[in-house]
């Protein structure tokens, strides 16, 4: 069952008490760095909605669902690393195998804002 593997952010905490409650609406995340590792599930779970619906409504346009969740079924996703947090600021590392079993890591210094009681992700920097 899903909600009883381990989150696959990397918290070692159960998918059901960490991310899940994010992904299903139940709760929201009040940190940057509890927003990103739960993006990350998001992508492993291919939960589109979720990334869009997080994504700060400023810069939401420059993203599209059917890419999101493509990227997200076509990658075998590994684990994330994250190097460091701040209140508005992840700088994280996902590390994720193509279609061709390739391995690949993504790094991204990612930005956050809050928009009323909500914390967004705005944009992020990306390094190959």
């Amino acid at each position: 069952m899903l909600n009883d593997m381990e989150c696959p952010c990397g918290s070692e905490h159960k998918l059901a008490d960490c991310c899940m409650p994010f992904l299903q609406g139940a709760q929201y995340p009040t940190t940057a760095e509890a927003l990103m590792r739960s993006r990350y599930t998001a992508y492993v779970v291919a939960n589109a909605t979720y990334l869009i619906d997080t994504t700060h409504p400023r810069t939401r346009h420059l993203y599209s669902k059917k890419s999101i969740l493509q990227w997200a079924k076509e990658n075998q996703w590994m684990r994330l690393e994250i190097e460091s947090a701040s209140a508005l600021q992840v700088v994280f590392r996902a590390y994720f195998k193509d279609t061709k079993g390739q391995e690949h890591q993504h790094y991204e210094n990612s930005t956050f804002e809050f928009l009323g009681e909500k914390l967004y992700y705005v944009s992020g920097t990306f390094e190959e």
